[in-house]
């Protein structure tokens, strides 16, 4: 049960509730923006191919390192200071990319956006579980979540290409400025600070978790340029096991973890942070290289590729929006078998395109499909994370959930980079960017499967709800 500050009044829950969802489109938005710029980042700060990743991936691996730090913060510090202060961190880090000169610059600000984005993140989705009664109120809630965070990734996309061509990659970071401070605004009039809990911060958990993290991205982008028996990539991917198996005994240990293991005795959330992050390693590596299919390939300039992603929009939006509605008459896990079936089919179309084939038939069409399962399948796999989760544990639940998101985005991307590097070796010119894409898509498709065949064996089951397992009713299929 959601225990509430205070019974907000419609129109003050619309307003926390749009104060939400802009500042979590801020957020997946910095993720995408930046996709159809990427020739023009490439050429103007001195990138190497593989090394181009790292402007992705440097925003998404502190996002997800830090966030279940983030989450903690929010439960000990209030969930709104720590919203206020991921902002601030988040505006000033934007601005600072935008006005980068050299690669290392770059990333070294993306690395601090990502902190900024994961203080911010976790209570965004805490603050909706705080506001919103669980029941249909929550769940048309979290719906608008999903299908904002969807949305706003294809729409930093479409975004991205046309500021890159028409004005500047750069101009999507200064944009962030006045919607921040809005925001801010809005937050101190809108939004009451939760109760503070006692506690202490877990930094050691934080750390190896990072590091680790961090290791398994650097080894599998490594690879790609040096291959996997180069003793740089082999030693980052041993010390990134080292230090993710650590983590797991501080955790184990720590008297207040960021990461509580006991979020995991449920099934259904184990299932669906696994779910997570194949589904949207799977849904990166869509963006990321149908963007260079699209440039490297087509010839697309980035606003004709940015708009090329319209299709991927169009069903998205509507679908995310008509699931509350959906689940009154199938359940959420049939929503979400059938939303990863539409994007199995999608992503195997794609990686069927040559460098002869037609926008339509090659590219728009799966496009559609892909629209259709992110719609479908990010709002009940948000609902299926935070399952049964008592009041006190809603802050890691949330961190959980964004953490997955990101790990699926950082590391899922990293392993689709190191298949799209091996299997173009020795490859030049566009057989080399042909073959990349096919190989990613390929790759794709095979985690799409996975997380299907998670969601049948651990999410979809048919069991009884007990007192004693309140996510149980979201258990049956």
């Amino acid at each position: 049960m959601s225990v509430h500050l205070s019974p907000p009044q419609p129109i003050r829950k619309t307003a926390i509730l749009a104060i939400i969802l802009i500042s979590y489109v801020m957020i997946v938005l910095d993720i995408s923006i930046v996709l159809t710029g990427l020739p023009k980042i490439h050429q103007q700060l001195g990138f190497s191919e593989a090394g181009l990743a790292w402007v992705q991936s440097a925003y998404t691996l502190t996002f997800g390192g830090f966030m279940l730090l983030g989450a903690r913060a929010g439960d000990i510090l209030g969930r709104r200071r720590m919203f206020v202060c991921g902002l601030a961190v988040f505006i000033v880090a934007s601005l600072a990319i935008g006005a980068s000169q050299s690669a290392d610059w770059m990333l070294a600000w993306r690395a601090i956006q990502g902190i900024g984005a994961a203080v911010l993140a976790p209570s965004t989705l805490a603050l909706l579980q705080t506001h919103f009664a669980e029941g249909h109120e929550r769940t048309r809630a979290v719906s608008y979540y999903a299908a904002a965070a969807g949305a706003s990734a294809t729409v930093g996309v479409v975004v991205g290409g046309v500021l890159a061509e028409w004005v500047s990659w750069r101009a999507g970071f200064y944009l962030n400025l006045p919607i921040g401070i809005a925001l801010i605004i809005a937050t101190y009039r809108c939004i009451e600070e939760t109760p503070r809990h006692t506690g202490k911060f877990d930094l050691l958990g934080a750390v190896t978790s990072t590091l680790g993290i961090g290791g398994l991205v650097f080894g599998f982008i490594r690879s790609a340029q040096s291959g996997w028996a180069d003793p740089v990539t082999i030693v980052s991917l041993l010390g990134a096991v080292i230090l993710l198996s650590l983590f797991l005994v501080i955790e184990r240990r720590a008297a207040q973890p960021i990461l509580p293991l006991h979020l995991f005795a449920s099934r259904t959330r184990s299932g669906a942070y696994v779910t997570r992050v194949l589904y949207l390693g799977a849904m990166v590596g869509f963006f990321f290289f149908s963007t260079l299919y699209l440039q490297e390939v087509k010839g697309y300039g980035p606003a004709i590729s940015g708009l090329a992603f319209i299709p991927a929009t169009v069903l998205h939006v509507p679908f995310a929006v008509a699931v509350p509605r959906l689940i009154r008459h199938f359940s959420a896990n049939r929503l979400m078998v059938v939303g990863i079936v539409f994007g199995i089919v999608g992503m195997a179309w794609l990686s069927q395109a040559s460098a002869q084939s037609s926008y339509v038939t090659a590219v728009a069409l799966p496009m559609l499909l892909i629209g259709i399962s992110q719609g479908l399948t990010l709002s009940p796999l948000t609902s299926a994370g935070v399952a049964g989760v008592a009041q006190r544990d809603a802050g890691a639940a949330s961190g959980a959930v964004n953490v997955a998101h990101q790990l699926g985005s950082s590391v899922g991307l990293s392993v689709l980079v190191a298949v799209a590097g091996t299997a173009s070796a020795g490859l030049v010119g566009n057989a080399l960017s042909v073959s990349r894409v096919h190989a990613a898509f390929d790759a794709g498709t095979v985690m799409l499967v996975l997380a299907l065949a998670v969601v049948l064996t651990t999410i979809v089951r048919r069991v009884t709800a007990r007192p004693d397992n309140p996510a149980g009713a979201t258990d049956a299929a």
